[in-house]
């Protein structure tokens, strides 16, 4: 088999209904275009989210399918993935089918064409598919986060992104880091932009998250990272 240029990797918990139409966008936005491969972690699915994609790998062989055996959180969902995944990039989705895969070719022509410095292409909704009240907390969440971490990003809560595997495996790992991503690259030493995408209305199943409950966390995640920008420190090394 070819060796895949870039691994989507795709974190899923109770969406049975949204895998196989998602999968299926993944391979029509891909096949034909570069050799990838499609990486499922299923964070201890209560649904049968676990047997659709079993089903689903007789008929798509880029796909693969890991299953985490405790509920760990998409944050380490995500690392899973990344940790398994056989290309040097990874683009990321949520597995709500809010993303649209169709967006992933417009990172890759972002990574393209930009400074070889940069090695995260984060997607930024600009038009929201979500409730008012999600929106408007969205909002103040990336008002707050900018203004303490100074990212220069307007949306990281967007789970369609492009990073360099080995970059994101050099990262501070914590749960709920995946929200974050921008901000701990730029501690890294490294660039990141931000690219317009597509979002979509969540047409099957249910938020795993809400306003109150992502607030609390995000206030002290937010000073956790803070306290990392704060105390980083990078040396320039020379090899002769």
């Amino acid at each position: 088999m070819t060796e895949p240029q870039i691994s989507v990797v795709v974190p899923v918990h109770n969406e049975r209904d949204n895998i196989a139409p998602l999968v299926g966008e993944i391979t029509a936005a891909l096949r034909g275009r570069l050799p990838f491969e499609i990486v499922y972690v299923d964070d201890h699915s209560a649904d049968d989210s676990l047997a659709v994609l079993r089903a689903l790998k007789a008929g798509v062989p880029e796909l693969r399918v890991l299953h985490h055996v405790a509920q760990s959180g998409q944050s380490a969902a995500v690392r899973t993935g990344v940790k398994a995944a056989r290309a040097p990039w990874i683009a990321t989705l949520d597995g709500d089918g809010q993303n649209d895969p169709a967006d992933i070719p417009k990172l890759v022509a972002a990574r393209e064409a930009a400074d070889p410095q940069v090695k995260l292409f984060a997607g930024w909704r600009v038009d929201r598919q979500d409730s008012g009240s999600k929106r408007w907390a969205s909002r103040w969440a990336n008002r707050i986060r900018c203004r303490l971490l100074r990212d220069e990003t307007p949306d990281t809560g967007c789970g369609i992104k492009l990073f360099e595997r080995e970059v994101f495996l050099d990262l501070p790992y914590f749960d709920h880091m995946h929200r974050y991503l921008p901000a701990l690259v730029q501690r890294a030493g490294w660039k990141t932009v931000s690219v317009p995408v597509a979002h979509r209305a969540r047409t099957s199943g249910v938020s795993k998250y809400n306003n109150l409950g992502r607030a609390l966390v995000g206030i002290r995640d937010l000073r956790g990272v803070a306290w990392l920008i704060a105390r980083s420190h990078r040396t320039r090394v020379e090899e002769f």
